[in-house]
């Protein structure tokens, strides 16, 4: 296309090439989009399922009171906040703290940290 305009038909131009340009741009992140929608992995939901049976645990060579601990972890479904069971225990935090370690140290249960308080867990 010849013009005899002089620098208006260079304006033109140029609008023209940068029109192209954004319309370019413009598709090629409409088509992005398209494959990512179409290429996204769908959602699993997973669901556990809760065992039934529950092996019995060995409390042999258990002293009194880990033995009871290991009941009230039983009875409470295998899960208890530290605060909880030293309540239901009677005993303070030193008492419950040494009682943990040592059923801890048996792979008995698990101490889980969740904010400002610890949960118990009954291992499988």
């Amino acid at each position: 296309m010849s013009c005899s305009h002089g620098p208006e038909c260079t304006m033109y131009d140029t609008m023209n090439a940068q029109l192209w340009i954004s319309l370019s741009i413009t598709l090629i992140v409409f088509i992005i989009g398209i494959v990512i929608m179409i290429t996204k992995p769908k959602e699993r939901i997973i669901v556990k399922t809760i065992k039934e049976k529950k092996k019995k645990l060995n409390l042999d060579g258990l002293e009194k009171n880990e033995k009871e601990a290991v009941e009230i972890l039983q009875n409470e479904n295998g899960a208890i906040f530290q605060k909880t069971l030293m309540e239901k225990l009677g005993i303070g935090k030193v008492g419950i703290t040494r009682l943990l370690d040592k059923l801890e140290s048996k792979q008995l249960i698990e101490r889980k940290r969740r904010g400002m308080n610890n949960i118990v867990v009954l291992k499988d």
